[in-house]
């Protein structure tokens, strides 16, 4: 087997399989067909980027179709948050397509179907239908209304569409098979009523089809090669297959539908139902909330596309459902971020630091790098003086030999500075300390070329000019569940498992450079991780999220716990 063999992933060979056996690759069509109910999660993230790569690596066109058939829970808000994080994934679809697009073609050919005997129009109550359909083991029992005259059919079906019954008094069922094993195929309804107003359609329609009726007749109406869909439609594949045997043509292509599992993320629930009950109970601030597993609340976050598309390349496609560790996808966020984000310097917990005797009222400005991954990336210059802030941790009285930060008596370097040394610890009356005093080197300057300079220390620490910083807030972000699959106990609702420290809101003092960053500008705060921009900055008002910390710091809590 060769390399590029070995490479593929099974869908890709389900394709190649077709392709060998004579299917035409200019017949190759995909489509990513997202309901909008909501917003697109890292779930649906893995679908884009097989679909759309499927496209891409064949050269076939990808149609972009919402599944638009429940005005009840649909909205245009959703089509437009999807459309636009479809986009910034880095993909173009070929084709904006509706399934609103194909009513009436649905409709004629249910009704089709009444003539064909293979659809009845049912009186009975949802609870009497549900009742009749028997378990896996029993037939179920055919409804009293499943032998009506095809004129009779006709009639109330078109009664139906033309609004002059209340909801719920009748529903078009497929005439199939009320003994098969699959119990999808117990006479499924196709249409019901439903007196709502439509995000396309407006009150044109008052009935409407059903997702298993809806979904194969417009991937044959898009002439659809491979309908893939994930592993809990399965089981309907059968109805699939039957409904496009009621429409089908010789000389058209007919679709094929296959599966792949869907993959779950640790530490987070990708229910839209779940989801909006989050936002709903406001245990977040809504759908693009950083800690909701959106894309976007990832883009807001300060996730790129490049790192999700990585993700979803690492954890493939597979026939089997598992749950993928989340820190796979913020080694990913690393990864990226890692090459393209500038490296700049901020205190999030300050404590101030006074070198005594460097001259009062005298500032310079120190050359830094950009970022040392990217060449190009340049250099930029920062104030130094006086009187900086270091974070509170970085300083200790008193530590054993394992601490390399600053300590009375100890050396640390100052990151693109001076070399110093702590020598008194001023406190409060409370007897916190709230300045320390050092000394500094003034030949030790980094870059400098003197003997001084090329002196080693073991602690390097990153700072601001007190003088020269400017504020912001900062939103530290971390998992929202504490628990790695917090909706899979039975005996417990997800909702216990929030964790209560999944944000942290400081006040943080940045180096100057960072007045004119824009939203969605991605920096790496040295030795404390990655951050992004929130759009809820303004200039009067800089806000910045944390994308991910420097590191996994979840793996160390769980192995404590273990």
């Amino acid at each position: 087997m060769s390399e590029a063999s070995r490479s593929l992933n099974f869908i890709e060979h389900i394709i190649e399989d077709d392709l060998s056996a004579g299917f035409p690759k200019k017949q190759l069509r995909f489509r990513f067909p997202p309901e909008p109910n909501g917003y697109l999660h890292i779930g649906h993230a893995s679908s884009i980027c097989l679909n759309f790569g499927l496209g891409l690596r064949y050269d076939a066109p990808v149609n972009l179709r919402f599944d638009d058939t429940n005005p009840a829970k649909e909205e245009s808000e959703y089509v437009e948050a999807i459309k636009r994080d479809v986009e910034w994934l880095g993909f173009q679809w070929a084709e904006e397509r509706y399934a609103s697009d194909y009513f009436q073609q649905l409709y004629d050919w249910a009704e089709q179907l009444i003539r064909d005997g293979k659809a009845y129009v049912d009186s009975q109550t949802s609870e009497e239908i549900a009742a009749q359909k028997g378990t896996p083991t029993e037939a179920g029992t055919e409804s009293p209304f499943r032998n009506r005259s095809v004129s009779e059919n006709l009639e109330l079906f078109r009664g139906m569409k033309e609004g002059k019954f209340a909801q719920g008094e009748h529903v078009l069922r497929a005439r199939i098979d009320m003994a098969s094993p699959n119990m999808l195929l117990r006479d499924p309804v196709m249409y019901r009523i439903l007196h709502r107003a439509h995000h396309r359609t407006n009150t044109d329609w008052c009935i409407y089809p059903l997702y298993d009726w809806t979904h194969g007749e417009s991937d044959y109406i898009e002439q659809v090669s491979h309908s893939l869909c994930t592993l809990e439609f399965k089981p309907h594949r059968p109805l699939y297959d039957w409904f496009l045997d009621c429409v089908t043509e010789p000389d058209k292509l007919r679709p094929k539908q296959r599966e792949f599992a869907r993959r779950n993320l640790s530490h987070t629930v990708v229910s839209k139902r779940k989801l909006l009950e989050l936002v709903t109970g406001g245990h977040v601030s809504g759908w693009d909330d950083p800690r909701m597993p959106t894309i976007s609340g990832l883009r807001r976050r300060g996730c790129t596309p490049e790192a999700i598309r990585n993700f979803a390349d690492t954890i493939g496609i597979a026939k089997r459902e598992n749950v993928v560790d989340v820190a796979l996808l913020d080694f990913h966020m690393r990864e990226h971020l890692n090459k393209v984000a500038p490296r700049v310097m901020a205190v999030l917990d300050p404590i101030k630091l006074v070198i005594t005797n460097y001259p009062e009222g005298q500032e310079e400005w120190l050359e830094t790098e950009n970022n040392p991954e990217d060449p190009e990336a340049g250099t930029r210059e920062i104030p130094f003086s006086r009187e900086l802030y270091i974070e509170q941790e970085d300083f200790r009285e008193e530590a054993n030999r394992k601490f390399f930060r600053l300590k009375l008596g100890g050396e640390v370097r100052l990151k693109s500075g001076y070399i110093i040394k702590a020598e008194r610890a001023v406190k409060d009356d409370k007897g916190r300390v709230v300045e320390v005093h050092c000394t500094y080197d003034p030949k030790s300057r980094s870059g400098s070329g003197t003997e001084e300079s090329m002196r080693k220390v073991k602690g390097t620490l990153h700072w601001v000019s007190a003088s020269h910083a400017i504020p912001a807030e900062v939103r530290l972000y971390d998992r929202l569940f504490t628990d790695p699959t917090p909706d899979q106990h039975k005996d417990r609702d997800f909702m216990e498992f929030i964790n209560p420290d999944s944000l942290e809101v400081v006040q943080a003092w940045l180096e100057p450079g960072l007045e004119t960053a824009q939203p969605s500008d991605r920096f790496q705060f040295q030795r404390l991780g990655y951050f992004c921009v929130d759009p809820d900055s303004t200039p009067a008002n800089l806000v910045f999220n944390r994308t991910v910390t420097l590191r996994d710091t979840w793996a160390k809590i769980e192995q404590k716990e273990a």
